[in-house]
């Protein structure tokens, strides 16, 4: 059995469209258990007609509810230790479940998530990977919004953390992975990006294959399993990608509308469009995960509905059974372990230290006290 924890109050319509979810998935997979996190009495209202999910499930009583619009340090002062959020996190430092999936507020997810759970050992910055349909079938691209700037080491860090996710979730044993770039050249791109593709090129990990470079334009394409930017570039790609879908949908609707014969020719290809349909569908990809965390989180678009949902809880269930959390791991602790420090002398290393604190430099520090 697998142990699912749920923030039952997160997400822009709450349990109205988490627990239909949940009762869809238990249609298809009847080897999980669910721990619900929220208002006892809203809970139970919205599980009463769902008879597979209460058998399933067991509810833990909260008395805060994350707002959608909360600031993360708002959240956290208000939420910690009592909230949904926070609670269904928490199960997962625990061991009480496997995963915690929440559609609720992002920041504040991300902020709840690495206060409680902490970066793992050698990571500095965590990431959220996305599922990004591809004409090949999927791939992963990160980070897609945790990390607003990324030196190379990080972006190598996150290398290692999406060819883990891909190892997991797509059965590929040595997946292929690219740098996101201005160009494919190797002259090209910001100083941290080329640094990260020369560290890649001359490790040759044995759980990934890098490739080079990648443009925007190939990440659809499937050019590679894996796609990795910093959190700035990768998120603007996301979005991009998402209005890009709809506005196309938009178009499709009004040229189907446009006269008699287009309304006649959309009969004839109706199987044709609903399998586009199907394959643009932003349920089917729902669900981002944080990277680099002690303990696995999915997040779920808040504006979810049942299915859309019902797909974040299948993604997370499907994490939990590849075993991503010690895949990345092992493959952190390999990576790491062949690095050789150069030699620091005394003087240098209190120069850093100071440099440091004035700086208020994230990876000596960690961001905002988070990091132990």
């Amino acid at each position: 059995m697998t142990t699912i924890a749920i923030d039952a109050m997160g997400g822009d319509h709450g349990p109205r469209a988490i627990l239909p979810g949940l009762e869809m998935l238990l249609g298809e997979r009847s080897d999980l258990k669910f721990l619900l996190y929220g208002d006892r009495e809203t809970v139970e209202a919205a599980i009463a007609d769902l008879p597979r999910l209460k058998a399933a499930s067991t509810i833990h009583h909260t008395e805060v509810a994350v707002a959608m619009d909360e600031k993360p340090s708002q959240a956290l002062r208000s939420g910690r230790y009592k909230s949904s959020m926070w609670q269904a996190i928490e199960s997962t430092k625990t061991r009480e479940s496997d995963v915690a999936v929440s559609a609720g507020n992002t920041g504040a997810l991300m902020a709840m998530a690495t206060f409680c759970l902490r970066t793992m050992a050698n990571i500095d910055r965590p990431a959220i990977g996305a599922i990004w349909p591809t004409v090949k079938g999927e791939a992963i691209v990160l980070d897609v919004g945790a990390t607003i700037g990324a030196d190379a080491v990080q972006l190598v860090d996150f290398a290692i953390l999406g060819a883990a996710m891909a190892r997991a979730l797509f059965g590929k044993e040595c997946p292929t992975v690219g740098l996101l770039n201005v160009g494919t050249e190797d002259i090209k791109g910001q100083e941290e990006v080329k640094e990260a593709g020369r560290i890649l090129r001359e490790r040759r990990m044995p759980t990934l294959n890098y490739r080079g470079f990648v443009e925007g334009t190939d990440i659809g394409q499937g050019v590679t399993d894996v796609v990795v930017s910093e959190g700035f570039a990768g998120n603007i790609a996301l979005k991009t990608a998402e209005g890009t879908a709809k506005q196309l949908g938009g178009y499709l609707r009004e040229a189907m509308q446009s006269s008699l014969m287009s309304r006649v020719g959309y009969l004839f290809a109706r199987d044709a469009f609903r399998q586009l349909r199907e394959r643009m569908d932003p349920a089917r990809a729902n669900g981002g995960v944080f990277l680099g965390l002690n303990g696995l989180v999915v997040k779920s678009h808040g504006g979810a509905d049942a299915q859309a949902f019902s797909a974040a809880v299948s993604l997370a269930v499907d994490l939990a059974k590849g075993d991503l959390q010690h895949r990345i791991r092992d493959d952190l602790d390999k990576f790491h372990a062949d690095r050789i420090p150069a030699p620091v002398s005394d003087e240098d290393t209190d120069s850093d230290a100071a440099d440091g604190f004035v700086r208020g430099d994230s990876a000596k520090t960690g961001q905002s006290g988070q990091k132990e």
